[in-house]
């Protein structure tokens, strides 16, 4: 190489140097233009509020009970001889349970109806005398006295035939009471005696339980505290009671698909657990719930009005704990705005304060938007547009 050449080559070099050097701070700023790194306008997209009722949902631990419990006794003393029904069967009100020997009851009976013709038969010899002497006592062939000892010793065996007849019903009633009867319509559980065993009309255990679980009522309880607050919430304007529609979730976790409704609310408060019992009553077809069940009710106490249903992803908390959300502001330009929200509604914040409506909540691109930066906003239901000519991060495919 001449001397001459080596400064053209190094001429050569350094225009080289900057024409590629040029080049990509053009197609930098290319990228930066379509969004990229570069600082250029980001796309966000945004829900349009429109206010809403929200329901007050609880979640409340409960156990189910009975709609209805019996306790099948005896009435009368004696053996029993036959049990009529299958343990743990439905049985019907009215049906035939067990058999008490009834021969006792039986000859009581019966010697109540003797008694009651004898008394019968005493009746009407005292109203056949009464009737004889009446003619002679106006004749006064008889004493006045002696036919008013007539007629009143007629009207005594009159009323000693009533009295017979009282105690014999009261022996049909007692011989009745040999066959036990159920007292309600339902589901009866083991027999505490068997067939054989002596029982009396006094004693202390029963000779089953027989419980009515189809209606089944739920016992759910409720702290003082979450009543206040929900009185609290109803002493607004924008709350209103709801309908106490209930629905559960069984200890597997997995749902009841039948709802129930609320019955009362007690009056008084538990002072040993602090709460309130509220009854709810459900559907129990297939059998599926059974007494003392531990169960989770869902249901709304209170329905607020005028909330809105923000996205959770579009709120986000200051250090100091506030909720937040970015709002397309006047020139698209994103906005900072502190909201109330108390709690979640599914996959949304319930906001009941710091909200509009018509107000456009960013929901997406949350990450790419700062207050005050202007943004592109389109729709949320829009798909996001994505550079064609972008084919991956900065620095992709380039090696070291």
């Amino acid at each position: 190489m001449t001397k001459g050449a080596a400064p053209i080559l190094a001429t050569l070099l350094a225009l080289t140097l900057t024409a590629c050097s040029g080049a990509g701070e053009s197609e930098a700023a290319a990228k930066g233009g379509r969004g990229g790194r570069g600082g250029g306008t980001p796309e966000v997209g945004y829900a349009v509020m429109r206010p809403t009722d929200v329901a007050l949902t609880t979640e409340l631990a409960g156990r189910t009970a009975p709609f209805a419990e019996a306790q099948v006794r005896p009435q009368v003393s004696g053996i029993i001889q036959d049990r009529q029904f299958t343990e743990g069967g439905l049985v019907r009100r009215g049906q035939t349970l067990y058999r008490i020997d009834p021969r006792l009851f039986q000859a009581n009976a019966a010697q109540a109806e003797a008694n009651v013709a004898a008394a019968q038969a005493t009746a009407e010899a005292a109203r056949i005398r009464a009737a004889r002497l009446a003619p002679l006592a106006k004749m006064e062939a008889v004493s006045q006295q002696e036919y008013t000892d007539a007629v009143a010793t007629a009207r005594q065996a009159g009323a000693a035939v009533e009295q017979q007849r009282a105690a014999l019903r009261t022996a049909r009633v007692t011989l009745g009471f040999a066959q036990v009867p159920a007292p309600i319509t339902g589901r009866i559980g083991r027999s505490l005696f068997t067939v054989g065993a002596l029982v009396t009309a006094n004693q202390a255990e029963p000779l089953a339980i027989i419980e009515q679980l189809d209606p089944i009522f739920v016992d759910i309880q409720q702290s003082t505290s979450e009543l206040l607050r929900l009185r609290r919430a109803l002493a607004r304007s924008d709350v209103l009671p709801a309908t106490a529609s209930v629905r559960l979730k069984l200890e597997d976790g997995t749902d009841y698909n039948l709802t129930g409704t609320i019955q009362f609310s007690e009056v008084v408060v538990d002072p040993a657990t602090g709460t309130v019992t509220l009854r709810a009553r459900f559907p129990n077809p297939q059998g599926v719930l059974l007494p003392g069940m531990f169960v989770r009710a869902l249901f709304a106490q209170a329905v607020e009005t005028g909330a809105f249903l923000v996205p959770q992803q579009a709120v986000s908390r200051d250090p100091q704990g506030n909720a937040t959300v970015l709002l397309v502001g006047p020139g698209n330009r994103a906005v900072l705005r502190k909201v109330t929200a108390p709690r979640t509604e599914g996959a949304f914040w319930v906001v009941t304060a710091g909200l509009a409506a018509g107000d456009k909540v960013i929901t997406q691109g949350t990450a790419r938007a700062r207050p005050g930066q202007p943004i592109r906003p389109v729709p949320e239901t829009a798909p996001q547009r994505i550079d064609p000519n972008r084919k991956g991060p900065p620095g992709a495919g380039r090696r070291g």
